[in-house]
């Protein structure tokens, strides 16, 4: 039997709850990501000599655009719980988002806000993507205090305590499960610092990072992670399928983070072998 390091047991979504208001531990966490990542990308913006006005005009939009391409992406694919009852499908505090959906509505806001303000989108997407890293490894312990997003049962020397009422009928006789929430939430720590370190590397002028390099990064850093850490999982979005095991069939995350690999390897690949600049859908040229 194994001894134990760690074991995590969740105190619940709500931080306190006042009459009708609640706050939730999930929509705290999220302010928190939001006001940090404010200030990194402002730092590292001020560093490229982008106006911090520029960043905190973008960020509310980017946010916005976040949570609804990360509700949109979740409900497209779990269609079947919402069909008939479309009204769940915009109570988005009940639960049911995605990242990678959240990816892309986020950066869709960022290059429409481009185009509208005239900003080159690589170089403010990529004084984003350490901001949008640690946003991450923050969001992802709401998953800890919603007692969701866990991964299979484990009896290593860390893990995480289930309540019952949120276990899989499957393993409903377990108690213990990996906490992958933590494990992204470390995985998401390490690639901002990675992208932390390449950014100050480029300032000192040890190495170059063309505009779109930093987000080229991110994507094959960020994805490589999920890829691991998603196989894990209980609850994984699939395709043509049903959880938890998606009847060995695809799991979207790890097919959506295998072509963010490839699409990062690709950018780099046409930046620094092919010498030549990421078309910048903003329109502007620099």
């Amino acid at each position: 039997m194994s001894s134990v390091l760690a074991t995590f047991t969740s105190p619940g979504p709500l931080v306190f709850q006042l009459g009708p208001f609640a706050l939730r531990w999930y929509g705290l966490l999220i302010a928190v990501a939001v006001l940090l990542g404010l200030s990194l990308a402002t730092r590292l913006g001020r560093a490229r000599g982008i106006e911090p006005s520029l960043i905190a005009d973008l960020l509310p939009l980017m946010v916005l655009g976040a949570v609804i391409g990360a509700r949109v992406y979740y409900v497209a694919l779990e269609w079947r719980q919402y069909s008939g009852n479309w009204l769940d499908a915009i109570r988005i505090w009940r639960g049911g988002i995605a990242i990678h959906g959240a990816l892309l509505g986020g950066s869709l806001a960022t290059m429409l806000f481009c185009r509208w303000r005239r900003q080159p989108f690589w170089q403010l997407l990529d004084v984003l993507m350490p901001a949008v890293a640690l946003g991450q490894a923050i969001g992802r312990w709401g998953n800890f205090f919603n007692s969701e997003a866990f991964g299979l049962p484990t009896d290593l020397p860390w893990k995480l305590q289930i309540p019952a009422a949120s276990r899989p009928a499957e393993f409903f006789e377990q108690l213990y499960f990996h906490p992958t929430f933590l494990y992204e939430s470390l995985w998401n720590l390490g690639v901002c610092a990675l992208l932390l370190a390449l950014f100050r590397a480029a300032s000192r002028g040890r190495i170059q990072l063309l505009p779109g390099a930093l987000s080229c990064v991110y994507l094959m850093a960020y994805s490589s992670g999920r890829v691991w850490i998603e196989g894990l999982r209980l609850d994984p979005l699939c395709l043509l399928s049903e959880p938890p095991f998606c009847d060995g069939g695809l799991r979207m995350a790890q097919l959506v983070s295998l072509l963010l690999i490839a699409l990062g390897g690709v950018g780099l690949w046409w930046l620094y072998r092919r010498h030549r600049p990421l078309p910048d859908p903003s329109g502007v040229i620099t």
